[in-house]
């Protein structure tokens, strides 16, 4: 395996602390490009990547992902892009295609410098009408659902290090 690629997995961290300022539009197509070169089954490419950077709509999106989570804060931690993969409900199998986009654009976005931090509630977020209202406004063909979400941007501050790995995480079987 390349070093620095497994170099790149064990040094990623979620990060919770953005700096306010934009991230250049280069950084964001290396992030979805990233996305669509996952995995999917069948071959299907079946999800849709939606990066929002509408300060408006990133404000919806928190206010959304808050009153599903019961809490007043934003559960985007006021990250400059909000990165939303949806999946048709109807895909082979829709979760493991969209958490694979997911993971591929979190690496990604460190390899590059960017922090990155799985959002969860999309699900819940975009089965609402108002969910729908948004989905329709981007484009987006009806019969989706939200799989997962990133906040994504610069990060501000260091990431912790790595938790030491559990004894027994895997077994070889010959």
């Amino acid at each position: 395996m390349n070093a620095d690629f497994l170099e790149i997995i064990k040094t990623r961290r979620s990060c919770r602390k953005y700096r306010p300022d934009q991230i250049t539009d280069e950084e964001l197509q290396a992030v979805l490009e990233a996305g669509t070169y996952a995995p999917t089954s069948r071959g299907l490419q079946a999800p849709f990547i939606v990066a929002v950077q509408n300060e408006e709509q990133r404000a919806e999106l928190a206010a959304m992902n808050a009153e599903i989570m019961g809490v007043a804060s934003n559960p985007y931690y006021d990250a400059p892009v909000y990165v939303l993969v949806f999946a048709p409900s109807d895909a082979p199998n829709p979760v493991q295609d969209g958490s694979c986009v997911l993971e591929n654009m979190m690496l990604a976005a460190h390899s590059i410098g960017l922090g990155s931090c799985w959002i969860h509630r999309e699900k819940e977020m975009f089965a609402t009408e108002r969910g729908r209202c948004l989905m329709k406004s981007w484009g987006l063909p009806d019969g989706l659902a939200g799989i997962g979400g990133l906040a994504l941007g610069y990060p501000q501050g260091d990431p912790s290090p790595a938790k030491p790995r559990k004894e027994g995480y895997f077994r070889i079987v010959r």
